[in-house]
């Protein structure tokens, strides 16, 4: 998650209202993509990515209110390409307290930047299992990708400058440029 120290000096570029429009579209759209829910996990990433699948998780229940959708969260910093790069900043414990085999894994996080967490998301995935196929949600995808990384279901694309910061948040995206 791209952190902003000041949200005040942000521009804001979803409210909270599109913010919570867009994860429902989103539920919906896994649903539909998948057939249904039934073999259908929620991985949200340690930090920003988590509380977006808590909510993915409540807005499926109302779509298949029949069915629970697992949901876990996965801390990727670990397997960072980048770890001599940047200090390593433990988000907290990774919990999938279920079974992944053969399951299809939705990894879900709060922005989609260069690409480099989700190739970490999916090394650490290996440790719990095999899934089925794995797919990605993201409320922003920014751009700028450096891995051949492309997100599943999408809140907004939001082009950025690289210097920019993102801030995702239940109360809505803001965007500060950082330096110039």
């Amino acid at each position: 998650m791209n952190q902003v120290t000041n949200r005040a000096s942000g521009k804001a570029v979803m409210s909270g209202p599109d913010v919570s429009r867009a994860i429902s579209r989103i539920a919906h759209e896994i649903v539909e993509r998948n057939h249904g829910a039934h073999n259908v996990v929620l991985v949200g990433l340690q930090r920003g990515g988590t509380w977006i699948a808590d909510v993915l998780a409540e807005r499926i229940a109302q779509i298949e209110p029949n069915l629970v959708v697992p949901n876990g969260s996965l801390d990727v910093s670990m397997h960072r390409d980048d770890i001599g790069l940047r200090p390593i900043v433990p988000g907290s414990i990774s919990n999938i307290p279920f079974d992944i085999n053969g399951a299809v894994v939705v990894l879900v996080d709060d922005v989609l930047y260069t690409g480099r967490t989700v190739r970490a998301a999916l090394e650490g995935l290996n440790n719990f299992g095999r899934p089925q196929a794995v797919q990605l949600a993201v409320i922003v995808d920014r751009g700028h990708r450096e891995l051949p990384i492309r997100p599943d279901f999408v809140g907004k694309n939001i082009p950025t400058q690289t210097t920019d910061e993102v801030d995702v948040s239940a109360d809505g995206v803001m965007i500060t440029a950082v330096g110039s």
